[in-house]
């Protein structure tokens, strides 16, 4: 029986799922069960962080597109503050779409939507892990596109939205083959490659190579932003300069 949109009513449409490898199911159960204690001490080490700079709920949920087109609720751990605009995300989706630039995050611009430490949440991934959640409901899976958010899905054209040919994962083919470096085409080319030959080999790779390139993308967030911290404590210290040398002018003229 082909799947219904959630809360949709019963004359409301249905969706073609197309099919996927034996064992896709098993291997994300699997998982999950293996993930689950790792969640729950993230979970404590967000409530901490969350609780010290920003109040609000730890969890977040927001309106997601996945497979063909099927709206779900998902879970991440909440790392901007309550009431963030989407405006700065929607203009720069609509940028990376109209320029096929490198899909670059808005953390990386210092994002002031993000509470303190959000910015090393999102770069190491843990932000994602409630999204188990969301693989034990049978909405996403452990390997799969990207779910992408409505507004998103809008600018679609139908050729793109054939990257949704597959249930929506927490980690994907597009995430380990240079994410952040590559363009939106790029990414709509892997989403749709990876729906057209996904295997229970190509799943076990992507598992495998997500640990790795966070740590890279975690080396390169930290680098960047201490990289940007040097960079400001170098002016605050010639502006100090700058106003010393004006004291010993003003002290030279004086005397």
């Amino acid at each position: 029986m082909e799947p219904a949109p959630l809360n949709a009513s019963p004359t409301a449409v249905t969706y073609h799922v197309p099919p996927t490898y034996p064992g896709k199911r098993l291997v994300d159960i699997v998982f999950c069960l293996f993930a689950l204690p790792l969640l729950g001490l993230t979970s404590l080490f967000v409530a901490i962080i969350v609780g010290l700079t920003s109040p609000g709920p730890i969890f977040y949920r927001q309106e997601r597109v996945g497979i063909c087109g099927r709206r779900f609720k998902m879970y991440k751990f909440r790392t901007m503050h309550v009431g963030a605009s989407t405006s700065s995300h929607q203009a720069h989706f609509a940028q990376l779409i109209n320029t096929n630039s490198p899909m670059q995050k808005l953390d990386g611009r210092g994002d002031k939507r993000l509470i303190t430490g959000g910015w090393f949440i999102r770069a190491s991934g843990l932000d994602e892990l409630p999204q188990i959640i969301n693989v034990l409901l049978g909405d996403m899976s452990v390997v799969g596109p990207r779910p992408c958010i409505p507004y998103e899905y809008d600018h679609y054209s139908a050729a793109q939205k054939r990257r949704l040919h597959a249930l929506p994962g927490v980690t994907g083919l597009w995430q380990v083959s240079g994410k952040n470096s590559t363009t939106f085409d790029e990414m709509v080319r892997l989403d749709v490659r990876y729906a057209r030959e996904k295997s229970l080999a190509m799943d076990l790779w992507i598992i495998l190579m997500t640990p790795v390139v966070l740590g890279q993308e975690i080396f390169a967030a930290c680098r960047k932003r201490f990289a940007h911290f040097g960079r400001s404590e170098a002016n605050l210290i010639d502006l100090e300069l700058g106003r010393n040398a004006r004291r010993h002018l003003q002290l030279e003229k004086q005397s």
